[in-house]
């Protein structure tokens, strides 16, 4: 695909179309990318919904969240059991449920029907996660860790690439390119937050930045799903942050969802609980209707 040379992109060249990401890179303006995942479609006319805990806490927990948010619309039960928590230090409430973790959200989905999303960390865990997801999540911090990147790519399970916080456009493509280029095809590349000067509240790491979602259509055909959970790190903003992303032309939504989210083991202030996970499903079905995409 030609670059406009009157309004150039400001990191992507026409030489790193052509060069450096062939694979990534649309071909034409209509090219757009999808594949089926567990019967579900990604980059087509309908949008998925991935809901879950950012950790999975309890075998009870995990199974009362997937009951929920598949009684509510969720396509996928994400939740993590290798969870990269920014120190070292845990406790019996901060910490992370690792092999038992997997076992129970896998016992969780096989109940309620549903597929599996979770993280990848390290090469030594990926046979026992990707003989148990239907997706295997690469984290923010992982963007760029080109072995783990390849080791995924090479099981042939299809992968959802996070943005790093501090990375432009060209950075997150590349890194997708690393994944398409041992023959995976079925990449999803997921918006998260961005690091950067002004974020409106203490709390908030991060600011969504929904830009990227039509700048990188202009690109590349792959699709793209944005989570507003992490990148708002605020229940409050998750809710107009994701209508917003829908109505920007995001291909999917993952969403955090726990029943007493004050009480969560992990980043307590930006889950949804059930109710606001229910309202939102039904508003974001309308928002996606109101721009010729739907949500079943």
């Amino acid at each position: 695909m030609k670059i406009d040379n009157k309004f150039p992109g400001k990191d992507v060249s026409q030489d790193d179309l052509l060069n450096k990401l062939p694979l990534v890179a649309k071909k034409n303006p209509d090219h757009h990318s999808n594949f089926e995942i567990a019967g579900i479609t990604f980059g087509g006319k309908s949008l998925p919904i991935m809901a879950g805990p950012n950790m999975i806490e309890s075998e009870e927990l995990i199974y009362d969240i997937a009951n929920n948010v598949k009684k509510s619309g969720a396509h996928f039960l994400r939740g993590g059991a290798f969870k990269p928590l920014t120190f070292p230090y845990r406790s019996e409430k901060y910490t992370e449920t690792r092999e038992k973790g997997i076992r129970w959200m896998v016992d969780a989905a096989k109940k309620v029907g549903l597929p599996i999303i979770t993280e990848v960390m390290e090469e030594r865990y990926l046979p026992l996660i990707s003989s148990a997801a239907d997706i295997l999540q690469i984290g923010s911090r992982n963007m760029q860790n080109y072995p783990l990147l390849t080791a995924c790519a090479r099981t042939g399970k299809p992968i959802m690439l996070k943005r790093h916080y501090g990375a432009s456009l060209r950075d997150w493509l590349g890194a997708a390119e690393y994944l398409m280029v041992e023959g995976n095809n079925k990449v999803i590349l997921c918006e998260r937050g961005i690091s950067t000067a002004h974020t409106h509240k203490a709390t908030s790491r991060y600011l969504l930045d929904l830009q990227v979602v039509p700048a990188a259509r202009e690109l590349t055909h792959l699709p793209i799903v944005v989570d507003p959970s992490h990148a708002t790190f605020w229940s409050a903003w998750v809710e107009p942050m994701t209508l917003a992303a829908i109505a920007a032309g995001a291909d999917g939504v993952m969403l955090e969802v726990h029943p007493d989210p004050s009480n969560a083991a992990i980043d307590p202030l930006q889950a949804l609980d059930y109710e606001g996970f229910m309202n939102l499903m039904l508003k974001m079905k309308k928002i996606a209707v109101a721009i010729d995409r739907d949500i079943v």
